[in-house]
């Protein structure tokens, strides 16, 4: 066998792939090129430069297993491997030891002043007592985001004798304490406390500028904030407003919003000494270069060599006996678990996942696992078949799983229960006919759903005009609605609700205003990425 390697892949992967297939070492190349040459290959492993496209996994005719030597497998179309078989593995824990040390690194740089300070003694200065900085011992460190990076920051930040605040929603209490630091429930509570603010969270729509000109006014305008994790995280002009006012008095910024141009970046016009910029260095070691390479080395030999790995991406990873009975209801099932952590409020305890109908006869255990890949991914990037059980547990999440006689008004239910600290929700799903898919029950309410991307829920009391003024108001946003779903409560109370499917995402502006029709309770927009055609 052949294992084809590009983009500059360190060569001390060559004697671990050597075992089991010959490792071919070729510079980057366009599509067109990899196209005529991929297809004498058993294997791809490549950086971030090269964009494994459809044309090129189709034309990979004895590709077994893909493998991208670093965290993202954005350049590779995983969705297209999947459909031919093909595993794609990334190394998810290659650069936490290198981005965890940039942290404390940009952390100590900007509290010591080392940049301004070494610029200025390579010009013959000696201006000591204008560097005067402040130590990190005693400190207090906020850490956002418990990963894998987060956890190692905090273990590094106890050592130097900082007090440590963790703010994770999807990490529980235990786990935290466990670390040696405190767990904080409230972003309101969490800011005001902090003499340092390291993120360490993905970018997802609900991140996007989590911090913020309002979350900046929370803090002590003496906090310093480090960014190593996503650009988009921080709002860059209003960073740089914060520290031209004195809202806080320094930061270091490893990441940007439009990498690698970054010309047009507000920060970049910033020019005292209390800011510091990197350009994307958290995984520039050479030790996490080799790291991230062995990591795929190893999982593509083990692939090769006939066996599984438990680092893949994509669906090809579980078990086919397993996989094959239940496959029909993957996409539906992670569906319900997208569905239900953006319906639910609080900080989740325990998911409860129940089978109907002809499910119980069947192993449910993807089904199981596709649901939690749905649940996490609204909160994380990168959550796959194979990890999302993993990060359940991580975070303390308890999946009961229940077979149930219950007579079923469909062939067969998958419903799910979420439970809170706040409150419960739940979510059914089913196969109304073969491939097609629908949404048949929320909480208390029958409904049959179309699984699209964008859909409003409303729930309100039954009286007159309330589908009307609900469809005036996206009318005026210029909101289309494709179908609609109306239903009454079947306990019999004197609540609605109706499920719309609209044609593109709604802001919180459009929410609020649904929110304050006389009769709404609690509006909520929902997004689905696994999205059905039928």
């Amino acid at each position: 066998m052949k294992v084809l390697i590009t983009d500059k892949v360190n060569e001390c992967v060559k004697d671990i792939i050597a075992d089991v297939s010959e490792a071919v070492f070729l510079p980057t190349m366009s599509e067109d090129e990899l196209v005529s040459i991929i297809g004498e290959y058993d294997a791809l492993m490549v950086r971030s430069q090269t964009k494994v496209t459809k044309r090129i996994i189709e034309a990979g005719k004895n590709l077994k297993i893909i493998g991208r030597a670093g965290v993202g497998v954005d350049n590779i179309d995983v969705e297209a491997a999947t459909e031919k078989g093909v595993i794609v593995v990334n190394s998810p824990d290659g650069n936490t030891i290198a981005a965890s040390e940039h942290t404390i690194a940009l952390m100590l740089a900007v509290s010591r002043n080392i940049v301004p300070a070494a610029v200025s003694t390579k010009e013959a200065k000696w201006e000591r007592d204008k560097f005067t900085g402040n130590e990190l011992f005693g400190k207090t460190l906020g850490v956002m985001g418990f990963g894998r990076i987060g956890r190692k920051v905090v273990h590094i930040a106890l050592a130097i004798g900082m007090k440590v605040l963790v703010y994770d929603p999807f990490a529980t209490e235990e786990i935290v304490q466990k670390s040696g630091a405190i767990y904080e429930t409230s972003l309101d509570d969490f800011l005001p406390k902090l003499d340092y603010l390291s993120l360490h969270i993905p970018k997802t729509p609900e991140t996007n500028n989590i911090i913020n000109k309002d979350n900046m006014s929370k803090m002590k305008n003496t906090a310093i904030i480090i960014n190593c994790s996503r650009g988009g995280l921080v709002n860059e002009e209003d960073l740089k407003n914060a520290l031209e006012n004195g809202t806080i008095a320094a930061a270091a910024v490893d990441v940007f919003v439009n990498e690698p141009k970054i010309e047009t970046c507000p920060l970049t016009q910033y020019k005292n000494n209390n800011l510091i910029l990197t350009p994307h260095l958290g995984a520039s070691t050479k030790e996490a270069q080799i790291n991230v390479a062995l990591d795929v080395a190893k999982q593509i030999k083990q692939v090769l060599s006939g066996g599984y790995t438990e680092s893949a991406v994509n669906i090809p990873s579980l078990n086919p006996e397993k996989l094959e009975p239940v496959k029909d209801y993957m996409k539906i099932a992670e569906n319900a678990g997208e569905m239900i952590m953006q319906l639910a409020n609080g900080k989740i305890k325990s998911l409860e996942i129940t089978a109907q109908g002809d499910l119980i006869d069947l192993d449910i255990q993807p089904l199981e696992v596709a649901i939690l890949k749905g649940a996490l991914s609204y909160m994380f990037q990168d959550v796959n078949y194979v990890n999302a059980p993993y990060l359940a547990k991580q975070r303390g999440i308890e999946v009961k799983t229940v077979k149930s006689e219950a007579p079923s008004t469909f062939t067969g239910i998958l419903k799910v229960k979420l439970i809170t600290d706040k409150d419960v929700t739940s979510v059914s799903v089913s196969l109304i006919a073969k491939n097609i898919a629908r949404i048949v029950k929320l909480n208390d309410y029958d409904v049959i759903i179309k699984p699209q991307p964008h859909i409003l829920v409303v729930p309100h009391i039954n009286q007159p005009a309330m589908i009307a003024k609900v469809a005036t108001l996206l009318s005026a946003d210029g909101i289309n609605i494709g179908s609609m779903s109306v239903s009454e409560n079947i306990k019999g109370s004197n609540m609605s609700i109706m499920a719309i499917n609209v044609d593109r995402s709604i802001g919180n502006d459009v929410i609020t205003k649904i929110s304050n029709i006389e009769g709404v309770h609690e509006p909520k927009y929902v997004r689905l990425a696994a999205e059905y055609t039928l």
